[in-house]
C-alpha cells in the first residue's frame, strides 16, 4: 500500500457520497489536481514519519487550487518545488474557479504554515524527513453564496458516511507512516484523530488552527504553534 492508494480509494468511496442543500458544489481535487497530489506524495511522504499533521479539509485557495494540503499555489510552487496540471470540478462554482498553479489569490493558513516550516526548518526536506501534512478530509464543500461549508456543519446523515471514510483512511495513513504523533491543526482535526485512532498506539496532540477567522492566529500563529508544541512535548527538532 502506498499513500497514492489511499488517496485514490479515499477518492472512488467520496465520490459515491450524496450532499443536499445548503451545500451546492463540491470539489474534490484527489480527482480534478491528482497530478500535484501525487507529486506530494511520492515526494514527501517516504515514511519513518516523527509527526503527522493532519488538517481538516481544503480551502478554496489552497488545495482545492493544488491538491497539497494548505497548498498556498506559490508556497507549493516556490517552497515545495511542485507544480503539475490541474483541470476542473464537474460543477464548478462561479465565485471559486479552479485556477491551478495560475491562481494569484494567496490562501493565508497555507501561507502561514509554511512560511513556518521554512522559518524553522529552512529546507522541505528537513522538514519532511520526520514529518508528514496531511489533511483528514479531501474534500471542499461551497454553499449556494459560495461561502465553505466544514464538514462538521453537514447533517448527521451525510456527515456519518463522509467520516467513516476519511477515519479508515487516515488510520491507513497511521499503519503505513507509522508516526510518534498525531497532531491535529485545530481542535476538530485533533477530535477526529482521537477517534479514529482510538486504540492505538500513537499520541494525539494539537495545534492552533492557522485561519485568519482565529482573532489568536492573527497574533503571530508560527510562535503560539511551536509554544503549544513544546508545552506538549511533541519533537520538533
Amino acid at each position: 500500500m502506498t499513500l497514492q492508494t489511499i488517496s485514490r480509494a479515499l477518492s472512488d468511496r467520496l465520490g459515491a457520497l450524496a450532499f443536499s442543500a445548503p451545500t451546492t458544489h463540491v470539489y474534490n481535487p484527489l480527482e480534478y489536481a491528482w497530478q500535484p497530489h501525487s507529486r506530494y506524495l511520492e515526494r514527501y511522504g517516504r515514511g519513518d514519519v516523527e509527526v503527522l499533521f493532519v488538517g481538516m479539509n481544503p480551502g478554496p485557495f489552497g488545495m482545492g487550487q493544488t491538491g497539497v494540503p494548505f497548498g498556498d499555489p506559490t508556497m507549493v510552487r516556490t517552497f515545495l518545488g511542485i507544480e503539475g496540471a490541474v483541470g476542473h470540478p464537474p460543477c464548478e462554482h462561479p465565485k471559486r474557479p479552479v485556477l491551478g498553479f495560475d491562481c494569484r489569490r494567496a490562501e493565508v493558513s497555507g501561507t502561514r504554515v509554511w512560511t513556518w516550516v521554512q522559518g524553522r526548518f529552512e529546507t522541505p526536506e528537513r522538514f519532511f524527513a520526520r514529518r508528514f501534512i496531511y489533511n483528514y478530509c479531501p474534500l471542499l464543500f461551497m454553499e449556494a453564496s459560495g461561502r465553505n461549508r466544514t464538514p462538521d456543519k453537514l447533517p448527521v446523515a451525510e456527515r456519518e458516511p463522509l467520516l467513516a471514510a476519511c477515519d479508515d483512511a487516515l488510520l491507513e495513513v497511521v499503519d503505513l507512516l507509522e508516526p510518534a504523533w498525531v497532531i491535529g491543526v485545530g481542535a476538530w482535526a485533533a477530535k477526529r484523530a482521537s477517534v479514529a485512532l482510538d486504540g492505538r498506539d500513537v499520541r494525539v496532540g494539537t495545534v492552533l488552527h492557522p485561519s485568519p477567522a482565529s482573532p489568536k492566529a492573527n497574533r503571530g500563529w508560527a510562535e503560539q504553534a511551536d509554544a503549544e508544541l513544546r508545552a506538549q512535548g511533541v519533537p520538533m527538532t
